[in-house]
């Protein structure tokens, strides 16, 4: 029989008699390995009164206290790595070494939120006219409600949420209902770190929870990561609900490579940056732009090897170098874009359809696969492709390429490789991303540096991680004091604007 997958509302694992499911998928072998349960409006009201209940009496703790906390998941995460990336594998299908790059990334944020007492300072000044002192404070918003990914199923939520705990707030998290699992275990890390029950809670679901969040009174922002359709959606609708909303959503990330960079570097950092994690990762290479015929063929010639020289097998395959697309309807939609491609002119370089792996003919495997000669009226540039598909485009001039980059509705990420200094700072001031990388293939920056892309790839004014997250999961109260002597003139009346000056 398999396992059932529940909510965690108020510290402990919560289900609802006869409450709606859905199933859940081991994308390496196509089995299904357990049942997770669907919430509803119902669900959220009771989550979202706990979270409030529970944020208050946080949001009134100590730093030193909520601080203790971040500084104990932290240790937890460490000694729960090899746990996090069995589960990580078995329900998103990445590998091993994969999950626990991803789980390096994680911590990496839970540190910086260790910084919270410091980033969320106010401001002082003192007589500022009349004896009257001026101070700003921060204080959290309050309920926070966070949406997530399938591909990043402890990355995302660790960086999204640990800055929002820190600072005071509670959350009701609604993880992707492909890796239901990973929220559990997060959530039980929680609890162990000794965050009080109802601070963290975990919905699981479908589209109506996301509706029940977002037109939920209780709830005061919603952070979100995924597609950029469902982004826009969310942001519209929380948006027209009175909530903040910082949603981060697709990319299709160029690579621009010049004729005078090492061409052998650029070729390993493509293959690299474009195929890991099946290509599942908004930050992944899509398109190779090599300016110029001779680098254009050059730079052909040294990838297609690297590419047929990849492995593909279960997330648990000590040498495979990437594992299985997500689900069934992943790889059909991948599938159905590369003839796509084929039709619309493009040339197949590599066909990595039809991939069979040994011992698991029911998994949802793609081969690496690589068109020559995109251009910009193909599905192939237009669209975000989550699966292993990438692209080569041949712009004549750097002119060219920076116009091919920023003529896309995305702006997430954009790399260049060149020895070049000029160009690679007129690549930094002209191309219209938000995350830029100089000879850097996956420009994912430290999290104690803002996150987010420009244009379509993020709605609202708002960063996932860095500094500026500490700005949007609290809010700025700004206090005028002042404190006259006991055997002070009572204060005469006066109807000027400003008389205490």
């Amino acid at each position: 029989m398999s396992q059932f997958i529940e909510h965690f509302i108020a510290g402990k694992p919560y289900s609802e008699a006869a409450g709606r499911s859905g199933p859940v998928y081991n994308p390496s072998t196509g089995e299904e390995t357990s049942r997770c349960a669907y919430g509803t409006h119902a669900t959220v009201d009771h989550a979202v009164v706990v979270a409030a209940e529970a944020g208050r009496k946080w949001g009134r703790a100590s730093h030193a206290a909520r601080q203790a906390v971040i500084f104990k998941l932290r240790e937890l995460m460490i000694a729960n790595l090899d746990l996090l990336a069995e589960v990580i594998g078995r329900e998103h299908g990445k590998t091993i070494p994969d999950a626990k790059g991803e789980l390096g990334r994680a911590i990496e944020g839970i540190e910086f939120a260790c910084n919270a007492p410091h980033v969320s300072k106010g401001e002082y000044t003192n007589n500022v006219g009349g004896d009257i002192e001026v101070f700003s404070m921060r204080r959290p918003i309050g309920v926070v409600g966070c949406i997530t990914p399938f591909n990043f199923p402890i990355m995302v939520p660790a960086v999204m949420m640990t800055m929002a705990v820190a600072v005071g707030n509670s959350i009701v998290w609604k993880p992707s209902e492909k890796v239901p699992s990973a929220a559990l275990e997060f959530a039980r890390l929680w609890k162990e770190a000794g965050l009080p029950d109802g601070v963290f809670n975990v919905v699981q679901g479908d589209k109506e929870v996301v509706d029940a969040i977002l037109e939920h009174p209780g709830i005061a922002g919603v952070s979100f990561v995924g597609s950029t359709a469902v982004g826009e959606y969310i942001y519209q609708k929380g948006t027209a609900h009175n909530k903040r909303v910082a949603a981060f959503t697709g990319g299709k990330n160029h690579m621009v490579v010049m004729p005078d960079a090492d061409l052998e570097a650029a070729a390993s950092a493509f293959v690299s940056a474009g195929f890991g994690s099946a290509s599942q990762r908004c930050m992944a290479v899509s398109l190779l732009l090599p300016v110029g015929v001779e680098t254009a063929e050059r730079l052909r010639e040294l990838v297609i090897p690297k590419i047929q020289a990849l492995k593909v097998g279960p997330y648990n395959d000590a040498v495979a170098d990437y594992g299985p697309v997500v689900s069934r309807e992943s790889k059909t939609a991948v599938e159905r874009a590369i003839a796509r491609c084929l039709e619309e002119g493009g040339e197949l370089v590599v066909d990595g359809r039809g991939l069979e792996v040994q011992g698991h003919p029911n998994g949802y495997y793609l081969g690496p696969t690589l068109f020559d000669r995109v251009t910009t009226d193909m599905q192939l540039y237009r669209e975000e492709i989550f699966g292993p598909v990438r692209g080569i485009m041949r712009p004549s001039t750097f002119e060219e390429a920076i116009e091919i980059t920023n003529r896309h509705e995305y702006g997430n990420g954009s790399v260049i490789f060149t020895r070049d200094g000029k160009s690679a700072h007129r690549f930094m001031m002209e191309i219209e991303s938000g995350m830029i990388g100089v000879n850097v293939p996956v420009p994912l920056p430290s999290a104690y540096f803002n996150f987010g892309g420009l244009r379509r790839s993020k709605f609202g004014d708002g960063h996932l991680y860095g500094p500026d997250a500490v700005r949007f999961y609290t809010k700025f109260k700004t206090v005028s004091q002042r404190w006259p002597e006991p055997d002070d003139d009572a204060m005469p009346v006066s109807l000027a604007f400003n008389p205490s000056a």
